[in-house]
């Protein structure tokens, strides 16, 4: 396994990573970059309502606010669906995947975040296919019958190339937070240290959110944050827009 939470990561008799830990932690770090062409920084999730709102209007109303998403909301429930996808494939489970995808696509609150969603995961699978081709993708997306959404599309190319399910959540959550956080920097605005800041101190939050998803089913799965989802409705009305969602 390239990394698990609390654990060393495992190495050789040198202190190395093996050749797979080190192909694991490239692909992930490259899928999961804010260089990686999946638009993401074209959305907020919401949060451009909340500021406009005055839900968020400093640092540590902000750290609240992603808290809330990361632990309760759409952070947890996107990091089951990751979960779920990667252990489907894993298995050649193509009902569980299907079944995976189809919830994880009606359990979006709005459209916009639909769009978020649905947009990201598409220009990730395309991509992976494009530059990271490898033998069962194919099958893996063909199984989900429909629109892949990001976190299903993470979570199938990562068990098709043999990454960890979980690197591939912690590396998922960060990439969320680290995307939430720099549109946020531009409406607030922040500057860089506070954004960074906020980075440190939800770094526990991502590492919790990681380790209850990882054991968590289908039946777990559920939202507490109201607000973020009402702000996501509101924001496909908003008069002046920066974001797409």
């Amino acid at each position: 396994m390239l990394m698990t939470t609390g654990e060393p990561v495992p190495v050789d008799g040198h202190g190395e990573m093996t050749a797979e830990q080190s192909a694991a932690l490239y692909r992930m770090m490259t899928w999961l970059s804010p260089s990686f062409p999946v638009g993401a920084f074209s959305y907020s999730s919401g949060i451009e309502w909340a500021v406009e709102a005055g839900d968020i209007a400093d640092a540590a109303s902000l750290r609240d606010w992603l808290g809330a998403m990361l632990s309760d909301g759409a952070g947890f429930c996107d990091a089951v669906f990751l979960a779920q996808a990667h252990r489907a494939a894993s298995a050649q489970d193509s009902a569980g995947l299907r079944e995976t995808a189809e919830l994880a696509s009606a359990f979006v609150p709005s459209r916009e975040r639909q769009l978020e969603t649905a947009t990201q995961g598409r220009a990730f699978i395309d991509i992976a296919r494009a530059a990271w081709s490898c033998a069962g993708l194919d099958d893996l997306v063909a199984a989900c019958a429909g629109d892949t959404v990001y976190p299903v599309a993470v979570g199938i190319v990562s068990a098709a190339h043999g990454v960890p399910p979980a690197p591939a959540l912690h590396a998922f959550l960060h990439a969320v937070v680290s995307n939430w956080i720099s549109a946020a920097a531009r409406l607030v605005p922040l500057g860089q240290t506070d954004s960074q800041r906020i980075l440190a101190g939800l770094e526990t939050d991502v590492a919790a959110t990681a380790k209850r998803a990882l054991t968590a089913s289908l039946d777990d799965l559920g939202s507490a944050t109201f607000r973020a989802d009402l702000a996501s409705l509101r924001h496909e009305t908003q008069y002046t827009r920066l974001f797409r969602s």
